[in-house]
């Protein structure tokens, strides 16, 4: 079990830490929602973890099948919709 600390900084921003390791990322609300779009937002990083997951299950397979994907990229374009506000 993984436990991630997320601490809202005012401002619309916040401070997401997994307590595992001590690495942070810090998220911060885009322009076109109130936010100063300085850092991820939090959809920003949704997208993201898709990508990253879809590669890390690739080199896990790469690693079972003895081949090399480093390299590989993934591109995602996060498209937002206004009313409702959806990802």
């Amino acid at each position: 079990m993984i436990t991630i600390e997320t601490i809202y900084l005012g401002e619309l921003r916040t401070k997401a830490t997994h307590l595992q390791s001590g690495n942070s990322i810090i998220t911060d609300a885009p322009l076109d929602n109130q936010g100063k779009g300085e850092a991820f937002s939090p959809t920003d990083l949704l997208a993201a973890a898709l990508a990253s997951c879809m590669l890390t299950i690739m080199g896990i397979a790469a690693r079972t099948h003895g081949f090399n994907i480093d390299g590989t990229k993934a591109e995602i374009t996060k498209i937002m919709e206004s009313n409702p506000r959806r990802v």
